[in-house]
């Protein structure tokens, strides 16, 4: 029996790279995504990489299974105000969610339960049906009404992940930084990965895992 699909949402924090990434394993990983992007994300796409997000979201998921070569089956892509998605509803089961970058916009409306677009209204579902959320928070400093919001969904069972790598791995590039943090939304998941040594275990990532 394959497992639920996990929704991964993509909003317009810096830190577009760990969100491609993320999709990238969860891909490679053979997991079902449900993705969906706010506005904001394609123009942070568009700024810190070398591509760019479609406007539409079946321009969306062609482009994205032509980059990653997944099985069609593999990737939904769903727009903003698409209600009639499956994570807009806890009948639908997703397994969990990741929302990674997280603005701390995003982040003050999933504390306050607004529910005005698809991904809010995602991460909504999965707090009211004891799923796993995951906000990968990406803000640099956080003030007390950022860090009350983050204190707010801790409490209500999200697990709040902001973008911090550690560096007791020597990474040697920017791509090494970003897997840093992505292994951890992983781990989180549930999803298995060798994208890193973990600590006390040999260096070599294929025995890491």
């Amino acid at each position: 029996m394959s497992r639920a699909p996990i929704a991964l949402a993509l909003t317009g924090a810096s830190g577009a790279q760990y969100g491609l990434r993320l999709l990238e394993c969860l891909l490679a990983a053979g997991e079902t995504v449900y993705l969906m992007y706010s506005k904001a994300a394609q123009i942070v796409v568009g700024m810190e990489t070398d591509w760019a997000l479609p406007a539409r979201p079946a321009e969306v998921r062609a482009a994205l299974l032509e980059r990653f070569g997944c099985p069609p089956a593999q990737l939904q892509v769903y727009g903003r105000e698409e209600w009639t998605a499956p994570v807009a509803s806890g009948s639908a089961v997703c397994r969990a969610m990741a929302i990674c970058p997280c603005t701390t916009g995003t982040l003050a409306a999933v504390a306050h339960g607004l529910s005005d677009t698809l991904i809010e209204r995602a991460a909504d579902v999965m707090l009211k049906e004891h799923r796993k959320l995951v906000l990968v928070v990406r803000e640099t400093p956080f003030s007390a009404i950022h860090l009350e919001n983050m204190l707010t969904l801790a409490r209500a069972g999200a697990v709040i992940l902001p973008a911090n790598p550690g560096f007791y791995h020597r990474p040697q590039c920017v791509g090494e930084l970003v897997d840093y943090i992505v292994a951890r939304v992983l781990d989180q998941l549930g999803v298995a990965h060798a994208l890193m040594a973990r600590w006390g275990q040999p260096d070599d990532p294929e025995t890491a895992s």
